[in-house]
């Protein structure tokens, strides 16, 4: 039993050892890949979504050096018939590129690579990897002589795969080196059919392109924006919180609102199933189940840098449409080009690409779509925004929290004046044409009002649709909110219309005073025009 090369099973022992959601299904899956054409799997999550969780599982139910049954037995991957039939098998290369990394000092991966793992093939097969023409080439020559000698091929388990671009940025030769020791070992024709059974990589970002090609183009890849068949392992679903909730007393709607929204695509739903399935974060789940309190867990790391430093780059308004989807709008994006790399980011698609592969933005592939999920990360680029070094962008998000007392206290003129600020940050002058864009420009000046209201779009009441309505949120004693937009058309008209289609009358079961903000631009002064009147 090694550290990299047939390691044993206490991390998994460890996991399940605590309240552990079981997701061993991800087993089952990956499994009927074994030894056939799509036997390279590549899985990339965000921060907090259980990556390493799946790599220990995995690792310790191939490993042929320990003992995994008590493990899974009654687990979902026992459900399965002959679902023991490689438990315990196969030769396991486990490799943490985080921790490969750190041990290379975040530069040569490879080197570090064969320092780790060419002691430990070594006690398998004496001398492995001793006729190799090349430094480059000796842990692939290692391979091959250790399953001549054992007569087991290797399952690998490569966790944080993208460590070498994500910590060693800007250093393109040793990046180069470690993407041709992949391809030596997953896509070399003398090698790969004899060495390897499976694959399964994970890391934040998908394989890096290089052009139009991925680095190692015969893995199947599962993404935030693509998750396939993995998407009952992205995350937590609804039934599997709604346990935890029960368990830990906490509420559920609650748990919804702070962690839930990350609606991905079922795979081949049946007839009368959801086409999507809400995807709860793990971490922060199993953090507020711990201490029994919503709130946020989202962990200080590397990415909330990124974040801020995409932001002030601002690539094709990129600032403006942050701004937005913290107020609740849906952004169009193109997902394709993104090389996956972070140092390689070149345009406002890029950036929200990568937001989407580190979890601050989910991805509707259906409608090429992506929003903010949930409060926990919405928190996380209202900080972002907060922080910019660009002063228009933090002074609207100053402004958000002022601006929602002055809607409170029916200051009309302060809430014009503040909108105006934002109009110039949220939106362009050149697609500022419409009543849809002050909408935009409306809900990112009112960013704060997210912490406790819901804002819905379009809530059908009276005998129409209010444009915006602010609902309040249990437990806050803050009014409901109907905003009516109108462009180049008086104040009065906005509130006039308002009343003549009743739409206060949907929200007077809530029990609460309602506000009626009509907000209008004149195409003419440039200038927005706000009135509050209580309905």
């Amino acid at each position: 039993m090694g550290r990299y090369v047939n390691p044993g099973n206490e991390g998994f022992t460890r996991i399940v050892g605590e309240e552990y959601v079981d997701k061993t299904g991800l087993v089952s899956l990956f499994d009927s890949t074994l030894n056939g054409p799509r036997n390279l799997v590549m899985v990339s999550r965000p921060r907090r979504f259980g990556k390493s969780y799946a790599a220990q599982s995995l690792a310790a139910f191939y490993s042929c050096g320990c003992d995994s049954r008590a493990l899974f037995e009654g687990r979902d991957v026992a459900r399965q018939e002959g679902w023991d039939a490689n438990l315990n098998a196969f030769n396991v290369l486990r490799l943490d590129m985080a921790g490969i990394m750190q041990a290379a000092e975040g530069a040569d991966a490879v080197a570090a690579i064969a320092h780790a793992v060419l002691p430990e093939l070594r006690e398998l097969a004496p001398g492995a990897g001793s006729g190799a023409s090349n430094k480059k080439s000796e842990v692939a020559s290692a391979l091959w002589d250790t399953v001549q000698t054992t007569g087991r091929k290797f399952v690998f388990v490569i966790d944080e795969w993208d460590a070498p671009y994500r910590l060693a940025q800007g250093n393109t030769a040793a990046q180069d080196a470690y993407a041709d020791w992949l391809r030596s070992i997953f896509k070399n024709a003398n090698l790969t059919a004899e060495v390897v059974a499976g694959a399964y990589m994970t890391g934040i970002l998908p394989i890096k392109k290089y052009a139009h090609q991925s680095a190692v183009s015969d893995f199947d890849e599962y993404t935030m924006v693509d998750p396939g068949q993995y998407v009952p392992y992205v995350g937590f679903n609804e039934h599997e919180v709604e346990r935890l909730c029960a368990k830990r007393g906490l509420d559920l709607t609650d748990v919804h609102r702070w962690y839930d929204g990350y609606d991905l695509p079922a795979f081949d739903p049946a007839p009368g199933e959801p086409d999507h399935v809400a995807t709860y974060a793990p971490y922060s789940v199993m953090r507020a189940c711990a201490r029994r309190r919503t709130g946020s867990y989202w962990p200080s790391t590397e990415t909330f840098e990124e974040l801020r430093r995409y932001i002030d780059m601002d690539f094709d308004g990129l600032q403006a449409d942050v701004l937005r989807a913290i107020g609740g709008e849906e952004l169009r994006v193109d997902p394709y080009k993104f090389q996956n790399d972070m140092a390689a980011v070149a345009s406002r698609d890029d950036a929200l690409t990568l937001l989407v592969h580190l979890g601050y933005l989910c991805f509707d592939i259906d409608a090429k779509r992506a929003h903010v999920p949930n409060e926990e990360v919405r928190g996380e680029l209202r900080r972002a925004a907060e922080e910019s070094r660009h002063p228009r962008l933090a002074r609207v998000m100053r402004d958000s929290t002022r601006l929602v007392e002055d809607v409170v206290a029916g200051d009309g003129e302060a809430v014009a004046a503040a909108i105006g600020r934002a109009h110039d940050v949220a939106c362009s002058p050149l697609h500022y044409n419409d009543e849809q864009a002050l909408r935009a420009v409306v809900k990112a000046a009112l960013v704060a009002a997210v912490d406790d209201w819901a804002c819905v779009d379009e809530l059908p009441s009276g005998r129409g649709f209010a444009d915006v309505a602010y609902l309040p949120r249990a437990g806050t004693d803050r009014p409901a909110l109907l905003v009516e937009l109108k462009w180049d058309k008086p104040v009065r008209a906005a509130v006039d219309q308002v009343f003549e289609r009743d739409c206060p009358q949907v929200l007077r079961d809530l029990g609460v005073p309602i506000l009626v903000v009509a907000v209008t631009y004149d195409v003419r002064t440039k200038e927005h025009t706000c009135r509050i009147v209580e309905a």
